[in-house]
């Protein structure tokens, strides 16, 4: 399960570093799609305080600046390993609560998964995004990643 996990957050991190290189290069960056990767890095990091128990530092939908990403990106990047790391087993429950204060259990499974899948869900909005705003979106499917 480690060695899928970590196949899984290398993929995750080859696609947002290819949307950060691509937004760097932009004069404008488009307002929904600053708005939706910063708030991909916001949950990524939030999942990952989750499972380590520790307080986020950032809100659901804060806004980053662009030059800001790739060190935010990097750090969820470290933190995720940690986790798949250090991990004992994957079906361990995790208590936590959610942004509006209720309480959940998962697994470390599903919440690890949940990052990954939440983060596709919103690139995808990017790549249209960038398509209603004259730019090409970046290509980012899973089978070019492995080629």
């Amino acid at each position: 399960m480690k060695v899928f996990f970590n196949e899984l957050f290398d993929y995750n991190f080859y696609c947002n570093k290819k949307i950060i290189d691509e937004c760097i290069a932009m004069d404008k960056v488009p307002e929904k799609s600053q708005k939706l990767f910063s708030h991909i890095l916001n949950a990524h990091h939030i999942w990952n305080c989750r499972i380590l128990g520790k307080p986020s530092e950032y809100g659901v939908w804060q806004i980053h600046a662009t030059k800001d990403w790739a060190d935010i990106h990097y750090e969820n990047q470290r933190s995720s390993f940690e986790i798949t790391t250090n991990a004992d087993g994957f079906d361990k429950r995790i208590d936590y609560e959610n942004s509006e204060g209720r309480l959940f259990t998962n697994t470390l499974q599903d919440m690890l998964f949940h990052i990954i899948n939440h983060s596709t869900n919103h690139r995808g909005q990017i790549a249209v995004d960038f398509r209603n705003n004259k730019q090409e979106p970046v290509v980012l499917d899973y089978v070019y990643y492995k080629r």
